[in-house]
């Protein structure tokens, strides 16, 4: 127990010493991770012209990331393990960079190449990112996770908001626009360069505490952190791709629909800072869950029933539901565990099957829709979806561990 104690003492410290360009290491590797996914809806359209695809290999476009995040996600704690959570960080950003770059090539392969390239580095970043909070920051896992998911929501919103002026009011086109994100991805790599030194410190972060990856995908309190964690990814996937829709069938121009859009993610972005630092002072997170709960039926009742006099106020509210949960979700890898190995396999676990259960989300949404013509059903599954949301955010939010 000494000895545990005392390599945790030295990591803890080496971690602060370093300070601010871990943080800011951190910060950038965040703002990347949804930009190139959120960038793409706005220009479905012009994509989809220019390249003359269908209806259902565009859909691809959104589907295709959320399948790579199943697939990587478990590996990449192994990953870890082996070489090392900063060096195969880096080696992530190094894809991430490439797949953006293949994806800018006017034709149907590189846009898919790309696509899935991208798809593959961002899972590996959103494994291990939590564990990289937990083994550096252990006694600030919730302010940490609060600007890691601020960050994140932050450039994802803008990101969907100026992808239409980039490509149309700056001449860049749709493969302009989507290449711009490179540049921060190489701004981050620049940053993130100087903490592969350290990298054979996490290599052995299974060192620190008896791990549970033997018993992991055996354990409740793993899957019910799981399922939260897919049912809030399906919630969000299926908003981000047919919340302009609904918007529009109610009279909405288009201008205006992809405003409510961006309405929607920013407000999230005060919650995604505060949630995770008050969870994190807390001994359990069920009233987080309840006020999340809450505002998910508020807001989706009042979009199911209401006019269009309220519904700038129900997307606000909406946003701050989808907020809460990410945020919540995330910090329960951290809470939930006792070091960084554990976080980083329950992080793996948790995202393969979540995003694998929410890229069927906005498929099923869509097909809902076409079968009845209407948006009345499909609002009323999410609102069913709210419901098992809240169930197992109350499992998750006991206080005990994998």
């Amino acid at each position: 127990m000494t000895v545990h104690s005392d390599a945790k003492l030295t990591a803890s410290k080496q971690s602060y010493s370093l300070g601010w360009p871990i943080i800011l290491g951190i910060v950038l590797i965040s703002l990347t991770m949804r930009s190139p996914l959120t960038s793409v809806g706005p220009l479905i359209g012009s994509i989809r012209e220019s390249l003359e695809l269908s209806n259902t290999a565009a859909g691809l476009l959104t589907t295709l990331p959320l399948l790579a995040f199943a697939i990587l996600s478990p590996f990449a704690p192994i990953l870890a393990r082996r070489f090392g959570m900063e060096r195969i960080m880096l080696y992530a950003l190094i894809l991430l960079m490439f797949g953006i770059a293949i994806r800018t090539l006017p034709a149907i392969v590189p846009l898919f190449v790309g696509t899935i390239l991208l798809g593959l580095a961002i899972a590996v970043c959103n494994v291990l990112i939590p564990s990289l909070i937990k083994r550096d920051f252990p006694r600030k896992v919730g302010l940490m996770t609060g600007m890691y998911s601020v960050s994140m929501n932050l450039c994802g919103a803008i990101a969907s908001g100026v992808s239409i002026p980039l490509a149309h009011n700056l001449g860049l086109g749709w493969n302009g626009a989507l290449g711009i994100w490179g540049l921060l991805v190489l701004i981050s790599m620049l940053f993130w360069l100087p903490q592969v030194r350290v990298s054979r410190a996490s290599a052995g972060m299974a060192s620190n505490g008896v791990s549970v990856r033997r018993s992991l995908w055996r354990s409740p309190l793993a899957w019910t952190i799981t399922l939260f964690m897919g049912l809030q990814s399906l919630l969000f996937y299926v908003l981000i791709a047919w919340l302009p829709e609904i918007m529009t069938s109610r009279g909405l121009s288009e201008d205006s629909a992809g405003w409510m859009l961006f309405l929607f993610q920013m407000a999230s972005l005060p919650v995604s800072f505060v949630v995770p630092i008050v969870a994190g002072r807390m001994k359990n997170q069920r009233l987080l869950v309840l006020i999340m709960a809450f505002l998910f039926f508020v807001s989706l009742g009042g979009l199911y029933f209401s006019d269009n006099i309220l519904i700038s106020l129900w997307t606000i509210l909406l946003g701050i539901a989808g907020g809460c949960a990410f945020s919540l979700a995330m910090i329960f890898l951290s809470l939930r565990t006792k070091n960084a190995s554990d976080a980083a396999s329950l992080s793996g676990m948790s995202q393969s099957v979540g995003y694998l259960l929410a890229a069927t989300g906005p498929t099923l949404f869509g097909l809902f829709h076409d079968i009845t013509a209407s948006w009345h059903l499909p609002i009323l599954l999410l609102l069913m979806v709210s419901v098992l949301l809240f169930i197992f955010g109350l499992g998750a939010s006991n206080d005990r561990t994998v």
